[in-house]
């Protein structure tokens, strides 16, 4: 639990934005409860990261406990949460999303306000607005977003709601009263969309990164609305939110999710913004009790919560889970769930063994440990080799999701390979050239280092099987990759290399979002799709053991990542490599 005042500077800084009384009414003391980045994860799972307490860690019945004991113990609470939650898991892809909304639309958990992550467009906008717009949204959770609106038509001719073209899609704050103190809260949802399922999920929506609306609705909420705090809820990801927050003096607090950071300290910014960001998979949440006089916070107590075994779940949310997921374990109410986007059936209970590891798999590590996650995981290792394998292909690649599980070494279950791959992909071969590889390369090496971080582009560097490099981080865009080779063959630009990735019938030509030659998708014996999970399950079963060793450390960094700067250790540097 940290304590603490705010410098005369920072005061400063905030109570220029407004006349500040003598004395005022809306005074208090308001406990901002912060759950985000959930990304489908219903029970708990371990942590192999070094961070890890050996306890099993996660799982929404403790979430819950955790919200009811904090509503006891503070009379004036405000639960917001943020960033991605109907993706992630076998139990949220089957249902496009329901499976974890039934959980969290429990009046146990009782959200107040929802700022949408990229990934909740991942099953198309159609499904968004049914789920999170309008009085009838199924998640009633007064979801916020400035930054998305409706295409105009001369952004997309052909877009599906010409009515509404240029209009936000959800609105871009609210107002709530906690106790005397008048909160507004303001959301912001992603600048992308789920890209690599293709432009089709997210037709007709347009995201934007924030800048003009941040100035546009803090003056709307101060001068329009005369509310005593402003709290920012944003999927903007924690370095974005702290770019945004330096340059827009008069945000008090921002509750941030995308990047998976856990800011074990709060970060203050030279504007006297504090921003806080909670991890991933509901492992953990926050507690951010904050003292308002005169239209200004002049205190604050930041409790980072660990979400672990030392809670007792709440019952009724353990048996709520346990409903839910009936129809995806082993028993008799199993169900082959069709996927809604290949079509391919649910092959068998998700809690069933289909291999082994001898290594743990995640990709989460620290910057300043060794291979990063920002740079690899042994989870992407793992996957990449498996593409390669069961293609034959030069290279195996992935996106660097930072979504995921992580997996001890010993068994892997069919659920496991549904937190790495719950996006219903199918996996293809075809011809690249070496300067595409080259670019794809560089692109994301650019997207998660470059020091303006206005220029990122999420997620982290692509995954490889078969290629190796040298990266040095602090080297302008297009030359970091280094030394680049196939098979331990240096890298021919103008030369074809087979590929293999994630495929999508509503981007036929492509292969990971690039264009591609000669595609050949993977089927089963009769001809019928396979997922991608499936892809991996048939890999580990022709291993000897049917145990997977993946090579690590595939990406050699030529320099270290720089040191963390707020006090806390992050995957990603917050202000890229400089």
């Amino acid at each position: 639990m940290r304590k603490m005042t705010f410098a005369a500077s920072a005061m400063a800084v905030i109570a220029s934005l407004a006349i500040i009384p003598s004395t005022h009414a809306g005074d208090g003391t308001v406990t901002l409860i912060h759950t985000g980045d959930f990304h489908g994860h219903l029970v708990p799972r371990p942590n192999v990261r070094s961070d890890n307490s050996g306890r099993m860690e996660g799982g929404l019945a403790r979430v819950a406990a955790k919200i009811k004991a904090i509503r006891a113990a503070n009379s004036n609470t405000l639960l917001l949460h943020t960033g991605d939650t109907i993706q992630g898991s076998a139990e949220v892809l089957y249902t496009r999303g329901q499976a974890i909304l039934d959980v969290l639309n429990l009046s146990q958990f009782g959200i107040q306000g929802f700022a949408p992550g990229n990934w909740e467009f991942v099953y198309g906008t159609q499904r968004f607005l049914e789920l999170f717009a309008g009085a009838t949204a199924k998640a009633p959770w007064n979801a916020v977003a400035a930054n998305l609106y409706y295409s105009t038509l001369a952004e997309d001719p052909t877009t599906p709601y010409p009515d509404k073209a240029g209009q936000r899609v959800l609105p871009p704050y609210f107002v709530k009263t906690i106790g005397k103190v008048k909160v507004g809260v303001m959301g912001f949802t992603t600048d992308r969309g789920p890209t690599v399922v293709g432009s089709a999920v997210t037709k007709g929506f347009k995201f934007t990164k924030g800048d003009a609306e941040v100035v546009e609705v803090m003056n709307t909420l101060r001068n329009v609305e005369g509310v005593d705090l402003i709290v920012m809820i944003s999927e903007l990801g924690l370095a974005n939110n702290i770019r945004l927050a330096e340059a827009n003096p008069g945000i008090n607090v921002i509750l941030s999710s995308d990047m998976h950071e856990e800011t074990q300290n709060a970060v203050v910014t030279s504007t006297g913004t504090l921003i806080v960001e909670e991890g991933q998979d509901g492992t953990m949440m926050g507690q951010l009790k904050v003292t308002v006089r005169n239209r200004a916070m002049s205190s604050y107590v930041w409790t980072p919560i660990n979400v672990n075994d030392t809670i007792t779940p709440d019952t009724t949310v353990a048996a709520k889970i346990l409903q839910v997921r009936r129809t995806f374990v082993s028993g008799p109410f199993f169900t082959q769930y069709p996927n809604p986007f290949n079509g391919s059936l649910l092959q068998r209970p998700i809690n069933t063994i289909v291999g082994y590891t001898s290594t743990a798999l995640h990709r989460s590590n620290f910057s300043h440990e060794t291979m990063p996650g920002v740079i690899e995981g042994s989870s992407h290792d793992f996957l990449t080799d498996a593409f390669r394998a069961q293609t034959g292909a030069n290279i195996g690649a992935i996106r660097g999701f930072r979504y995921g599980t992580h997996v001890p070494a010993g068994a892997i279950r069919m659920e496991d390979l549904y937190h790495f791959i719950p996006i219903g992909p199918q996996i293809a071969i075809g011809n690249i050239t070496g300067q595409q590889l080259k670019n794809q390369i560089e692109a994301a090496a650019n997207g998660s280092l470059d020091p303006v971080v206005k220029n990122w582009t999420g997620g982290w560097l692509f995954n490889y099987s078969g290629v190796t490099m040298d990266l040095d981080p602090y080297l302008t865009q297009g030359s970091r990759a280094s030394n680049i080779r196939i098979d331990g063959v240096p890298l021919n630009l103008t030369g074809s290399y087979s590929y293999a990735s994630y495929w999508y019938a509503t981007d036929p030509a492509m292969i990971n979002a690039i264009p591609a030659g000669n595609i050949t998708l993977l089927k089963d014996s009769n001809g019928q799709t396979l997922d991608a999970t499936e892809v991996v399950v048939r890999y580990l079963q022709s291993l000897p053991g049917q145990t997977a060793n993946p090579t690590l450390n595939r990406i050699s960094l030529l320099k270290p990542l720089p040191s963390p700067q707020y006090g806390f250790s992050v995957i990603q540097p917050l202000q890229g490599a400089k």
